[in-house]
């Protein structure tokens, strides 16, 4: 294999081709080439700041989201310790109101049972006495059907009182 040196000939027109493209592009083709890149650079970075920005934004909201929902656990849990609270002071208010509520019911059962018993006893008392002075009308009647006994009885009481 041989190589083969190129011709200079060919070598001063690719030059001279490759110098007039590179003033060409250079001239026409470069600034615009370069503002482009230069422009997109730019919102490269203006993309990655305002994604920085956004990120920063996004850890806030979610920091602020945590606190907000520690928040309304901690409302919750004290509204749930309130209600229960509130629910065990209900219970022992209406134990206390239902058993004061059966004090007086016992208290008023007692005072009926005692006004009862003593009108019970009285009515008892008022029978006994009416016959007990019937028994004795009964037995004055027979003893002091006979005038004898009536003059014995009569000494006897008068034996037995005394004179002042």
């Amino acid at each position: 294999m041989d190589l083969v040196t190129p011709d200079v000939g060919l070598l001063f027109w690719t030059f001279i081709s490759f110098a007039v493209l590179f003033f060409l592009l250079k001239k026409f083709a470069w600034k615009p080439i370069v503002g482009t890149v230069n422009d997109r650079e730019k919102s490269i970075i203006e993309a990655l700041a305002s994604a920085e920005a956004a990120k920063l934004e996004m850890q806030n909201l979610t920091a602020d989201n945590e606190r907000i929902l520690k928040e309304a656990r901690a409302e919750r849990e004290m509204m749930m310790k309130e209600a229960r609270e509130i629910k065990t002071k209900m219970i022992a208010d209406a134990k206390d109101e239902a058993k004061e509520s059966a004090d007086k019911m016992i208290v008023q059962a007692q005072a009926a049972i005692e006004s009862e018993k003593k009108a019970a006893v009285a009515e008892l008392k008022s029978q006994v006495a009416s016959l007990s002075i019937e028994i004795a009308e009964k037995v004055m009647r027979s003893e002091l059907s006979d005038a004898g006994k009536q003059l014995k009885l009569v000494e006897d009481m008068l034996g037995k009182a005394t004179l002042n």
